[in-house]
């Protein structure tokens, strides 16, 4: 019997491969000198409340609030990145949940603006823009703020809301906390035979295992462990849910969808109509199960066999060095400016690379307006690792463009954008390696290989859309939902996805509760919508060229200096059609044909 493989200590990491958050702040020393300096200038912020119709007084809060704000957002980043590093660690948890806690206070004492300045006649900011033209930088934020003024509360209220969203955040940190630190998962044995401690890092390596007993065995071992907790997890995630309802009832909206759309100006139809359409081509998603069972052998599919490629290929492992130039290659298409920024981000450590023991499950991309967007990885030597990466940078180097054209009131994109930049990055790989290569064993690999990204990425994410659309549906009407009425709306979510050429295993039935997205209410269908955009893009500036990138690099640098459907629009991609899903299906079958020709 072989050795256990533990997983590494954060320290036993090498310092090269691990993000250099030491340019944040040295230490934590050095952090809460700047929390202190945070905490005696936000007050500061109060003395402007009653004095924002004298256009002096605007321009001086507005500036004092960037200034605020963009010491705040340094301070949360290196917090969270310390504390995601070893989600064990007490002290930098307790550095995290110190700033967040005061994020609340701060948010209380700037409460006051938007009640404010939606409380002034109609035209009042018209009459101090043209006294004062240093504001027109801040005419757009104006603006979008008016627009909510039926959503605005007053100033008590608006204070008070401020005061609790500590509180009202808590099941989301409560649900991160039991599934990043306190939950463990059996051991399983690997191909070899060998017993492995089985983590949310390895399971995407685990479920994809070509001996089917590996997959089964680390199936039902994540999912038994999540049962265990079934009703803890239903509660934060059914809190969530109904902490997010309250505050939408509270500001006045029809329902939870709308208090979430509305505000980037997204038509509720462009949800709608998501789902409709991969409705109307679920067969699509059905014959390629199909197809899946046929090209594996098996007399009978389950869940777990999703993920196993269906070619034979010989085992990869690419090492991060290799991967990283697989990328750059890839990416070649966006041009010399792009590949520059990709390797400024190697070479300045953005990237946290390998997983550590309590270190944070999946990956992310994250800074501020004064930090480098930093990337979280756990990187496992797969092609899916190599694609995570291309995906990751793909958000850090978005990020990177509208910081350095934008000022910081519009350096933030929208949600709705945030799963273009790095989709695009992961079509070009995906292409990429298609069209090079030239063993048609791995190339049929590689062209399930895209399937699977479009299954898992538009299928897989509309059918999450669809669960949060029916539980928030539900939590809006005041009907409670238990741990078991959750796993029944999965449970037949999952066999409408799949009719009956696969078996729906019951513990597929306890997914939704380790889905982190569900607590950022109505996030996933972006990952669809991005996925499509991301496709009209990659398909533009293969076909057309320069004139294509440099529509493209617009997108990337417009940061939140418009609505993104404008945004999208001006680049040449009308997300309010349901062209750009259907042009993604289009190419799902595509590929599906190439797949089914070798049965």
């Amino acid at each position: 019997m072989g050795e256990v493989k533990m997983v590494k200590r954060r320290e036993e990491i090498n310092s090269l491969d691990k993000w250099n958050v030491e340019k944040v702040y040295v230490n934590t020393e050095e952090w809460e000198k700047d929390f202190a300096k945070l905490k005696e200038m936000a007050p500061r912020l109060r003395e402007f409340q009653g004095k924002l119709n004298i256009p002096v007084k605007l321009l001086e809060f507005l500036r004092l609030d960037e200034e605020i704000s963009r010491l705040g957002d340094k301070l949360l980043v290196f917090a969270f990145l310390k504390a995601d590093e070893d989600t064990t660690n007490n002290v930098n948890q307790a550095v995290k949940n110190k700033i967040e806690a005061y994020f609340a206070e701060l948010g209380e004492m700037s409460a006051f603006f938007m009640p404010e300045i939606l409380s002034y006649p109609e035209g009042t900011f018209e009459k101090v823009l043209a006294q004062l033209p240093e504001l027109k930088k801040y005419e757009f934020l104006i603006n979008r703020i008016l627009k909510r003024k039926p959503h605005t509360l007053s100033l008590q209220m608006e204070e008070m809301l401020a005061a609790v969203s500590d509180a009202l955040n808590a099941p989301s940190s409560i649900f991160g906390m039991l599934s990043n630190a306190d939950m463990t998962f059996p051991t399983i044995k690997d191909e070899e035979g060998n017993e492995v401690e089985l983590t949310e890092g390895n399971y995407s390596i685990f479920i994809k295992s070509k001996d089917v007993k590996v997959r089964e065995a680390a199936f039902e071992a994540l999912f038994g462990a999540y049962e265990k907790f079934k009703n803890t997890i239903a509660t934060t995630l059914t809190s969530s849910i109904k902490n997010f309802s309250f505050l939408a009832k509270r500001r006045n909206y029809s329902s939870s969808i709308e208090s979430s759309l509305k505000p980037n100006d997204i038509p509720l139809d462009v949800y709608d109509n998501s789902i409709k359409a991969i409705n109307d081509n679920i067969k699509s998603l059905h014959r390629y199960v199909r197809v899946k069972k046929k090209l594996l052998g098996l007399k009978e599919m389950h869940m777990y066999d999703l993920y196993v490629p269906v070619i034979d290929t010989p085992k990869m492992h690419i090492e991060f060095d290799e991967a990283v130039k697989l990328v750059k290659e890839a990416l070649k298409p966006l041009g010399e400016e792009y590949l520059s920024i990709f390797q400024e981000g190697i070479d300045n450590r953005w990237i946290d690379i390998y997983e550590n023991k309590g270190k944070r499950k999946g990956a992310y991309s994250w800074g501020s307006y004064d930090t480098m967007p930093y990337v979280l990885l756990n990187y496992n030597y797969e092609l899916n690792d190599v694609s995570t990466l291309a995906h990751e940078m793909g958000h850090s180097i978005h990020s990177y463009y509208s910081r350095k054209e934008q000022p910081y009131i519009y350096a933030d994109y929208t949600l709705f954008c945030a799963e273009v930049a790095s989709t695009v990055n992961e079509n070009m790989l995906i292409n990429y390696l298609i069209e090079n290569e030239k063993d048609e064993t791995k190339k049929l690999y590689l062209i399930n290989t895209q399937l699977e990204q479009i299954r898992t990425t538009v299928f897989r994410q509309i059918m999450f859309a669809e669960f949060e659309k029916i539980t928030h549906e539900k939590i809006d009407q005041g009907i409670p939902l238990t741990s078991d009425e959750l796993c029944q709306i999965y449970h037949d979510l999952n066999v409408k996805y799949f009719e009956e050429d696969i078996i729906v295993d019951k513990e597929i039935d306890m997914e939704w509760s380790r889905i982190p997205h569900f607590y950022n209410d109505f996030y996933v269908y972006q990952y669809a919508t991005g996925y499509s955009a991301a496709n009209s893009f990659v398909k533009a500036i293969l076909e057309k060229g320069e004139e294509a990138l440099e529509k493209y690099k617009g997108f990337l640098k417009s940061g939140g200096s418009d609505y993104p459907i404008n945004i999208l629009k001006k680049a040449g991609v009308d997300m309010t059609t349901s062209k750009p899903i259907e042009d993604t299906i289009s190419r799902f079958n595509e590929l599906l044909d190439m797949l089914e020709r070798t049965l």
